[in-house]
């Protein structure tokens, strides 16, 4: 049988290149489809990945815009065919008070977490439909269940993710497409190298990780809706 194909947004680094390294080390011959904007760090990890025992080739990508994400599709298309796995990770984190969030500050948390969650799974899910076979998953955040002050840009565009999953778990119960939703808490990133923050405090990229890959393991009559991943010490 083919390996299956698997879709990483936000790839180049965190917990996107974990999600690449433990599908790689744990399914010898998958094939990915690496997704970011920076081409030279996506090279890095697909060199990671493909030392692991995967087949992984680079898409650059800006995915808040329609364009960029309708040219991926059509270059995943041509080389590889359906996605089996799309995993929408691409995001990013700025804080800031609500008095002081701008509109551009505002738009562009929407625009990366949100946006890009919508019209990547929109390029890549009518195919899934038409084999009533995938997975899907959104990675929100545990600010997608709860307040959190300083970050009304964050906070918004991650409930969001959250109801989208929602929504498309609901249209998809009867199509064979499984859609998970994930909220983890503070997870470690470069972004946390120069925070003070102990790692104690900080869950390793590679267990949110893992987490993803339980999950598809299961069997096709068990679909995993949410999950939330925290630090055993508490949230930040």
């Amino acid at each position: 049988m083919k390996k299956p194909v698997i879709l990483i947004t936000g790839a180049s680094q965190g917990i996107g290149e974990a999600l690449a390294l433990v599908f790689s080390r744990e399914l010898p011959g998958v094939r990915l489809a690496l997704v970011a904007r920076h081409t030279q760090k996506l090279q890095a990890v697909a060199r990671k990945c493909t030392r692991a025992g995967a087949t992984a080739e680079i898409f650059p990508c800006d995915v808040t815009k329609e364009e960029a994400v309708a040219t991926l599709a059509t270059a995943v298309g041509q080389r590889w065919g359906t996605v089996d796995v799309l995993i929408n990770n691409a995001g990013a984190f700025t804080m800031a008070p609500f008095s002081e969030t701008t509109v551009a500050d505002f738009d562009r948390m929407i625009a990366t977490n949100l946006r890009s969650a919508f019209l990547v799974t929109r390029a890549f899910f009518p195919a899934m439909i038409k084999l009533k076979r995938g997975d899907i998953f959104f990675m929100s955040s545990i600010a997608g269940l709860g307040a959190y002050p300083n970050s009304a840009g964050y906070c918004a565009a991650k409930f969001g993710v959250t109801g989208l999953a929602k929504v498309l778990r609901a249209e998809t119960k009867t199509t064979g497409v499984r859609v998970c939703c994930v909220h983890p808490g503070a997870t470690w990133s470069p972004s946390w190298s120069t925070s003070g923050v102990k790692p104690a405090r900080i869950m390793p990229a590679a267990d949110v990780a893992r987490a993803f890959l339980d999950i598809y393991r299961l069997t096709r009559n068990t679909v995993v809706e949410e999950i939330v991943l925290r630090p055993q010490l508490g949230d930040l």
